[in-house]
């Protein structure tokens, strides 16, 4: 299944445009296959962009969150017809 379908892979958003496009370049620089798009309607964030990445990269992209301090709305994922927060960007128990 392709990172571009809407109901596929762990989506990132953002409360500023600026972090966004931090994230976005960071990633780039790092070769991740990634997808830039409008956040859904679903998940209420303060940025209009988005960034919908494959789970396989999921470790990484915490791990880049943490290191390069990207403030993030969140991670979601799509289940049961909409998109649920996996991660929030803090620490994990």
């Amino acid at each position: 299944m392709s990172i571009h379908s809407n109901e596929c892979g762990i989506v990132m958003s953002f409360d500023s445009t600026q972090q966004a496009l931090r994230a976005e370049m960071l990633m780039e620089y790092m070769d991740m296959e990634i997808d830039t798009f409008p956040t859904p309607k679903e998940i209420t964030a303060g940025c209009a962009l988005s960034i919908r990445f494959d789970a396989e990269l999921l470790e990484q992209v915490k791990q880049l969150v943490r290191t390069e301090h990207v403030v993030i709305r969140g991670l979601f994922e799509w289940a049961e017809g909409t998109y649920q927060c996996i991660w929030n960007g803090g620490e994990e128990s």
